[in-house]
């Protein structure tokens, strides 16, 4: 009996210590995840502005994004305007759009003549130098207006040194031009072309050059590969999305203030 009675007795705290030391026990907490948020890059901003201003159906994503980077680099004077010009299209198409920055939208969407020497429907082939008679891609700055042999007309001021610095003194202006026309296109098959300025049709020059003037910024764009290798304003997209590695000196670049 007495046996019996040890038995039970040690039964019963065998299961009744563990059961009260786990009641003491400190509960564990849940574990939080955290998860942190991506700050949304410039690419990401500027992906988001060019939807923004429906511009999907006017100028290329790669036209407008390498525009942004020089308005955000060199930051014009008057930041309001954004000129662009698509020299991969056929002269046939409308290739320069000026765009309203600060009200986000588009204030002109027209064709646009290249030099004589580019090329003929399509511009391929540029060049800084004096008698080629061919466009300049990069950055420019507008500047003053005058009245000269092709009527109204806006002065450039080249931004890249090797590479458009030489069309203001090349004559490299904005003018309007017969041979830039609708009715030009139905009878040649496309554009006539310049001596390396941006002909505009003669209807729209006035406006546009009103617009523009005094000191916005240009871009003149076509994809190309000895202008992506010379440039310390554009720096090349991979396809995720990120910034490639491109020897850029934008400190010494400073504004156009």
């Amino acid at each position: 009996m007495r046996s019996l009675i040890l038995v039970l007795l040690t039964s019963f705290l065998v299961s009744y210590i563990p059961t009260r030391l786990t009641e003491h026990l400190p509960k564990e907490k849940p574990v939080e995840t955290v998860v942190e948020k991506e700050p949304i890059s410039k690419i990401d901003h500027t992906k988001l502005l060019y939807r923004k201003m429906n511009l999907e159906s006017v100028l290329k994503y790669e036209a407008f994004e390498q525009a942004m980077q020089g308005y955000q680099t060199l930051q014009p004077k008057y930041d309001h305007i954004l000129t662009v010009i698509d020299f991969t299209l056929p002269s046939t198409e409308k290739r320069m759009v000026v765009l309203d920055m600060k009200n986000e939208k588009i204030l002109y969407h027209t064709i646009v003549s290249h030099g004589r020497n580019s090329g003929d429907k399509y511009a391929r082939s540029f060049s800084n130098r004096h008698g080629s008679y061919q466009s300049s891609l990069g950055f420019y700055e507008t500047e003053n207006t005058y009245q000269g042999g092709n009527g109204y007309s806006l002065v450039l001021n080249g931004l890249e040194k090797g590479i458009n610095d030489q069309a203001k003194a090349r004559a490299v202006v904005i003018h309007g031009a017969d041979y830039c026309s609708e009715s030009f296109i139905k009878s040649t098959g496309r554009l006539g072309r310049s001596y390396g300025c941006p002909a505009l049709p003669r209807q729209v020059t006035k406006p546009i050059i009103n617009t523009i003037k005094n000191g916005t910024l240009l871009y003149i764009y076509a994809d190309n590969h000895e202008y992506m290798a010379s440039t310390k304003i554009v720096r090349d997209i991979d396809d995720r999305g990120l910034l490639a590695q491109h020897d850029m000196n934008v400190d010494s670049l400073g504004t156009l203030n």
